[in-house]
């Protein structure tokens, strides 16, 4: 039982780390038009504590964390917010013997070479995959990777982004009938 409580404690003071991270190095308050053409006063930029030595660390082990029980093949999302955080998860996971092959899903097919949307050791059609994003507010980055993965017939096991703005994202994937999970809310910047 107290290696189990030991475990727990070990989760939620990385967690917390992340988050001092994130506020440090990924929130601004200023006013920004964000990739959808709305205004905000805040910004995150969650790629400065991905980049970030220890943020890529705690970001990793976190989502490894809250994925350790689930069947995984592979992991990946769509470029590039969720590039950082797939290589650090998938160097992670070898390193706990929990090995997962990674995979990037370009925003459109290449056009020379091997034409290839989806990079990496691509995804079987047997695959149980978990979808990473870095932030989420409508969803449209993270269900242009669940379509491109999904067209190849994986299985979306989890969806999984570092922040939720709380702005639509949920609810949106929920109608690729997935369910996204954050480490994060927007709330968590404002306590």
């Amino acid at each position: 039982m107290d290696k189990l409580k030991n475990k727990t404690n070990l989760f939620q003071k990385n967690k917390s780390r992340l988050l001092e991270i994130l506020k440090q190095h990924s929130f601004k308050r200023k006013h920004v038009i964000l990739a959808g053409g709305k205004p905000s006063s805040y910004y995150l930029d969650v790629r400065l504590s991905s980049l970030h030595a220890e943020g890529a660390y705690l970001i990793a082990s976190t989502i490894l964390e809250m994925i350790k029980h689930d069947k995984i093949d592979a992991i990946g999302g769509l470029t590039l917010g969720a590039d950082p955080i797939i290589g650090a998860a998938v160097a992670l996971s070898g390193k706990i013997k929990k090995p997962l092959n990674g995979f990037i899903v370009r925003k459109e097919e290449k056009k020379h070479g091997m034409r290839k949307l989806i990079e990496g050791p691509e995804p079987k059609k047997t695959s149980r995959v978990v979808i990473i994003d870095d932030v989420v507010t409508t969803g449209s980055s993270t269900i242009q990777a669940l379509k491109a993965v999904q067209s190849i017939g994986c299985k979306i096991v989890r969806v999984i982004a570092v922040v939720d703005r709380l702005e639509g994202a949920r609810e949106n994937i929920k109608k690729l009938n997935c369910d996204l999970e954050s480490i994060f809310t927007i709330k968590d910047f404002h306590k």
